[in-house]
């Protein structure tokens, strides 16, 4: 039995891909390119690579080779605590780009694992900085996806710094069900592919509170909850929990 494909490289099963053709082209590519820049894209995002629930795409402290933009799937970012635990640090979805914290060091400072059987684009970011300098839409793009990680690194600072359970949670779903809509979702059904525990660890919060605000918000009206299926009832009233100093997200 052969050994499987290092992390940051695509395997021999990865199929190949057009970013000219995928509907998810407006969420993780620039606009306005013209024909010929896509096509010197699609040249160098060349590959997929499939992710099964569970299994990583990369591990911490693995060389760092590429970015990966999620075309189907979630995946979860975790750390290792000083305890030990698994540190959630974030949630990403079909459209968004991981593997961001391997270029300062050129190599992973955080695992990145499958939520569900996902597919994601593999960009090999030698040539994607390469192709940067000379397509100037991507360089700037390239720059505000790396401002959108910072930005919410300090969102989610302020959400652990300064909210009330009920305020955590609350950001939480509203954020969620707001990136989904912008995938063409829901704006007001979700499932949930982390589970209470995973939810607990990124938000601070113990797993009894996460369970506990949960049945809050359902019986005041705010959602519907049936196992990992949340559907937002009202809307507002979980804005108005954020409608407070240091209430956003």
């Amino acid at each position: 039995m052969s050994n499987p494909p290092p992390a940051g490289r695509p395997d021999r099963e990865s199929i190949k891909v057009a970013c000219s053709n995928c509907s998810l082209r407006e969420l993780c590519m620039p606009m306005g390119l013209s024909d010929d820049e896509m096509a010197r894209i699609d040249d160098v995002i060349s590959a997929r690579r499939k992710v099964k629930r569970k299994t990583a795409l990369f591990r911490s402290g693995e060389k760092f080779h590429a970015l990966y933009a999620i075309r189907t799937g979630v995946f979860k970012t975790c750390v290792v605590a000083e305890d030990g635990r698994d540190q959630v640090t974030g949630f990403q979805m079909a459209g968004e780009i991981v593997g961001l914290d391997g270029i300062v060091n050129d190599q992973h400072t955080c695992d990145a694992v499958a939520l569900e059987d996902s597919e994601v684009c593999v960009m090999p970011f030698d040539r994607i900085g390469e192709l940067s300098r000379e397509v100037g839409a991507l360089q700037h793009h390239l720059h505000r996806v790396m401002s959108r990680e910072i930005v919410r690194e300090h969102g989610v600072m302020l959400l652990l710094g300064t909210m009330r359970a009920e305020e955590r949670l609350a950001a939480f779903l509203l954020n969620l069900v707001q990136r989904l809509q912008a995938r063409g979702f829901s704006r007001s059904e979700l499932v949930l592919r982390m589970t209470r525990q995973e939810i607990g660890s990124y938000l601070g919060l113990k797993l009894e509170t996460v369970s506990r605000t949960f049945s809050r918000f359902a019986e005041e009206g705010m959602i519907e909850v049936h196992q990992r299926h949340v559907r937002i009832v009202d809307t507002q009233r979980l804005k108005a929990i954020l409608a407070q100093p240091g209430g956003s997200f």
